[in-house]
């Protein structure tokens, strides 16, 4: 019997272009099959749960340890809270608004009429650069710097000694309480900053998220509901709006989340429910950058630490791999996610067989099955894969 769940998103872990892709001028992605390409990664214990039967990376296995599947979403867009609340069994029928080109005036004008200052910026950009550039005439003026990226957020970045965290964070409230209907962004985002002239560096612990509800119930709200914890690590909390979560634990880094997901597995031994974690700098501090040599290297450290996650597990434990889209730092047309096909594995020490899942599973079937192994309320969306595990 499950107990536990433990789902682990790879951000940007992307397996292939969907058939849809070129709406996205996405075809010819395929973030891990060009990883592997450009630098001959070595995963084995991702791997043995069947990795390499889903893209040609030379590890292929005729018997592996986990089931394994291909996943790919019915949500229009990539974006990092589509991805995940589909995952979570509440897929969209829209698309969050993106501005290549910069907020249009109005809102900017609304935006510096609510906090009483002027902005610069108002484009997309890395969120590095961008301070590296207007950082010193922020200094000078006072003046925040707002700017977007290829997803759909409202960012806004403040030096720590001209605009404290307390009034980045009211700037972020007004921006979250402007940007509705049309112009919903999924996430307005904090980003202060510290140092001198170029030596700017942006602190990632005062980070904060302001995202929108999920327009219904998820996974996440089900399982906390029933009574059982749901433990949120990285960003997961601001995802999801910190709803469904019964606690939240902030990650520095990959490893750092991995470790925490490692000490939550020990701690919650005893009790039912769901740990699910975001590994994010695939996605921020490789995808994005197109640092294939970096993507390939993090891969690495989490799979030699992954065999001690697969160590911890006990036979009310199960185990669940995936991603939330793509972002193939060798995809010549953008920096941006690409919309790919994702893996699915699998493993529980107390299923006695292992098999393929398919290669047309939809991201909510996710969900559904995690809520069907916990025993709680049906989601609205998704297909349980329960009974192909368990084939009794």
């Amino acid at each position: 019997m499950v107990e536990r769940v433990i789902l682990i998103i790879l951000d940007s872990l992307g397996i292939g272009a969907m058939p849809d892709a070129g709406k996205y001028n996405d075809d010819g992605a395929n973030t891990l099959l060009h990883v592997y390409q450009k630098t001959g990664l070595n995963i084995p214990n991702l791997c043995s749960l069947g990795l390499g039967n889903l893209v040609d990376i030379s590890c292929k296995t005729e018997n592996p340890r986990g089931f394994w599947g291909r996943m790919h979403q019915t949500s229009p867009g990539k974006d990092t809270i589509t991805g995940h609340w589909e995952l979570a069994g509440v897929p969209l029928d829209f698309s969050f608004p993106v501005y290549p080109d910069g907020f249009p005036d109005f809102l900017i004008e609304k935006f510096e009429k609510s906090i009483g200052r002027k902005t610069i910026g108002n484009r997309a950009a890395s969120g590095t650069e961008i301070i590296k550039e207007l950082g010193e005439l922020h200094i000078e003026t006072a003046y925040p710097i707002v700017y977007t990226s290829a997803d759909s957020v409202f960012q806004i970045a403040a030096h720590e000694e001209v605009l404290d965290h307390r009034r980045l964070y009211e700037y972020c409230k007004k921006a979250r309480q402007i940007l509705t209907g049309d112009n919903a962004v999924a996430r307005v985002i904090a980003r202060p900053f510290f140092g001198k002239k170029g030596k700017f560096k942006r602190n990632g612990a005062a980070r904060k998220d302001y995202a929108l509800p999920p327009p219904a119930d998820t996974l996440l709200q089900r399982v906390s509901s029933s009574g059982m914890f749901v433990t949120g690590i990285g960003k997961i909390g601001d995802i999801f709006a910190h709803r469904g979560l019964t606690s939240e634990i902030k990650s520095k880094d990959n490893m750092d989340g991995v470790y925490k997901t490692a000490r939550e597995i020990k701690r919650q031994k005893k009790e039912k429910g769901l740990i699910i974690a975001n590994l994010v700098e695939f996605d921020s501090l490789y995808g994005h950058r197109r640092d294939t040599k970096g993507y390939a290297k993090a891969l690495k450290e989490f799979d030699e630490k992954f065999k001690e996650i697969l160590s911890l597990l006990d036979e009310n434990e199960l185990l669940m791999i995936t991603a939330d889209h793509g972002c193939d730092p060798e995809h010549k047309r953008h920096t941006d996610h690409t919309r790919e096909f994702v893996p699915l594995l699998l493993y529980g020490s107390s299923f006695p067989e292992t098999s393929y899942l398919g290669g047309d599973i939809k991201f909510s079937d996710c969900g559904q099955t995690i809520a069907d192994f916990l025993g709680v309320e049906k989601l609205e969306h998704g297909k349980s894969l329960r009974k192909r595990i368990i084939k009794k």
